[in-house]
């Protein structure tokens, strides 16, 4: 078999595929619970505001139905080999970069334009 052949095409692209998960891999660890690391600003506002919302009126956005579009794009990302599957998801980490940097761009201009400062009433 040409797999079991040292320095063969697909050895290769396993060690590469391997490389790329190392490279994807995060080791961030977010303790959410934590009340020291994310304080409430204001104690007691969080009980306060679900006292005025039933957790059934709550409405998720991925607990709505999927449509025939959406399903069909999860058939095809779920056909995609693993490589395929890895260039999409950096293609939507550039997609998100690029709008991380034209918002970035946007609220720089608004500054500029002192578009956030509040307006004085003319007396």
């Amino acid at each position: 078999m040409a797999s079991e052949k040292p320095g063969s095409i697909e050895q290769e692209q396993d060690q590469s595929l391997s490389d790329l998960e190392q490279t994807l891999m995060s080791m961030e660890n977010l303790d959410r619970a934590s009340p020291e690391i994310w304080p409430e600003k204001y104690p007691g506002m969080t009980d306060f505001v679900n006292s005025f919302t039933p957790p059934s009126a709550v409405k998720l956005p991925y607990s709505k139905e999927l449509s025939q579009d959406d399903q069909n794009y999860l058939h095809q990302l779920a056909a995609l080999p693993t490589a395929g599957l890895i260039s999409k998801v950096k293609e939507l980490h550039d997609i998100a970069y690029q709008l991380g940097v034209e918002e970035s761009k946007e609220v720089t201009r608004g500054k500029y334009l002192n578009v956030f400062k509040p307006r004085q009433k003319q007396k």
